[in-house]
């Protein structure tokens, strides 16, 4: 969720979950931190040339069809959306299907490469990449900065070790000691409510999902909130450490972030509605089992808030 009631969401996810059994073959890396890029997909790994005839209907920037690439950033720490697929430097999940997906639809490559969540919007406005996906929630506030084209819907969970704080409503973190990752609308969400706290939430900010997951597991946090498919994702593989508590609050769009007025906005929703009436959105969401945040009709620029 990356940023405000998930309205907020973004939900990470890997290597420091490996100490209580957490990372599983399809969640994240030990080796989170081999490499700066992967573009691999079981989706999309479309050559040059047959890119070209597949997306010659669809018209892209003509800075961007010479290059033959998208530019991709993603924070893959936030599984099973984004992660390090574990004994590798790959990174998977839907969102990176999903992307391989789209370029493949406008006849480009992506390139995806590791970033960290909260430098990805600004390495955007700095022109430094051609697109974002990393479980951002469109958002008002972000839209000032960035374009973005709606593809998912979720909202955020908490959960805890086994046995812990009952955490029914964002008004129950009050005096608990709450983990969450930098940048995300789940730290804005924390720090709102705290203004209307007796006694505030302890609130950690760990740079990414990993640690906030290590925090809770070690006992240094009580409560983590993390997107609705992440939280899942989290308590599923650690073997029954955590635990969901309460539900899912504030469901809001992920956006895909593009640079502003780059010229991909209407591309990229072209591409995406083709994926959603072939049937080929569908296949990725259920192939990561998140196909409960599909949506119908990809807009630009959606906020809710």
């Amino acid at each position: 969720m990356k940023l405000s009631v998930l309205r907020p969401l973004r939900l990470l996810f890997v290597v420091a979950l490996l100490a209580i059994g957490l990372v599983a073959a399809g969640c994240g890396s030990d080796d989170d931190d081999g490499g700066s890029s992967s573009s691999a997909s079981t989706t999309a790994s479309t050559t040059a040339d047959s890119g070209a005839a597949a997306g010659g209907a669809i018209a892209v920037p003509d800075d961007i069809r010479s290059k033959g690439t998208l530019t991709v950033a993603t924070d893959p720490t936030y599984a099973p959306n984004e992660f390090v697929e574990r004994g590798s430097t790959t990174i998977v999940g839907m969102d990176v299907d999903l992307i391989n997906a789209i370029a493949e639809k406008l006849g480009l490559r992506a390139d995806v490469q590791k970033a960290t969540f909260d430098a990805i919007i600004p390495g955007l406005a700095a022109r430094r990449y051609d697109v974002g996906i990393s479980s951002f929630t469109d958002t008002r506030e972000r839209e000032a900065t960035v374009d973005f084209v709606t593809y998912f819907s979720a909202g955020t969970s908490f959960y805890i070790r086994r046995g812990g704080p009952d955490i029914a409503t964002l008004e129950d973190i009050c005096g608990e000691k709450v983990a969450v990752e930098k940048g995300t609308t789940q730290a804005t969400d924390v720090q709102t409510q705290n203004r209307r706290c007796d006694t505030p939430a302890d609130l950690q900010v760990y740079p990414d999902q990993n640690g906030a997951n290590l925090a809770i597991q070690s006992g240094r946090a009580d409560v983590g909130m993390a997107d609705s498919p992440v939280a899942a994702y989290i308590v599923k593989q650690s073997n029954g450490a955590f635990e969901l508590d309460g539900e899912p609050y504030g469901t809001a769009p992920y956006g895909i972030a593009l640079p502003k007025e780059s010229g991909l906005e209407e591309p990229i929703q072209e591409a995406l509605r083709a994926l959603i009436e072939d049937g080929t959105y569908l296949t990725i969401l259920r192939r990561w089992g998140v196909e409960q945040g599909a949506i119908t009709d990809p807009v630009i620029n959606g906020a809710v808030d």
